[in-house]
């Protein structure tokens, strides 16, 4: 989120990039213990601020599940995340890298990939990648075509 320095991104926004990327990962009530020295309303802002900037390069976030988050978390991460325009997003199930990682907590079902995939349809997202063994970049051709045809449709 480049510590919230606005000239750093400014710099990656003027080479005019297709879309900018940057992972909210998990929900805010899991930061401290998932993602050290990153700071979730930073992480919002840097995209919010993208795309007052530059609104015509799409941004695109994403989260893991399986850290501990509930239901009602992710719900509200995905409506931040839509709140600060974000149009294309990722879930994908966490996998700790090492035993020192956040441990898995749980592996939700495929059913509850799908669900939130509708979810994040139905609240703005023009397009959406969700699947346990979904990745950031997972389909990001594709993503990226959804997302310039519902700008053409809308």
């Amino acid at each position: 989120d480049f510590r919230g320095k606005k000239e750093d991104l400014q710099t990656v926004l003027s080479a005019r990039p297709a879309v900018l990327a940057h992972n909210i990962e998990t929900v805010p009530e899991l930061y401290d213990g998932v993602r050290v020295g990153a700071d979730y309303k930073r992480s919002l802002d840097l995209l919010a601020h993208s795309k007052k900037v530059a609104p015509n390069i799409f941004t695109k976030s994403g989260i893991m599940l399986g850290l501990g988050e509930t239901k009602e978390q992710v719900k509200q991460t995905l409506q931040d995340l839509r709140s600060a325009g974000v149009d294309l997003l990722t879930i994908g199930q966490y996998l700790a890298p090492s035993k020192a990682h956040h441990p898995v907590l749980r592996y939700p079902e495929p059913q509850e990939y799908k669900e939130w995939e509708a979810y994040a349809l139905s609240i703005g997202f023009l397009g959406a990648a969700c699947g346990p063994l979904v990745r950031s970049s997972y389909r990001a051709g594709a993503l990226y075509k959804e997302a310039i045809l519902g700008r053409k449709l809308a």
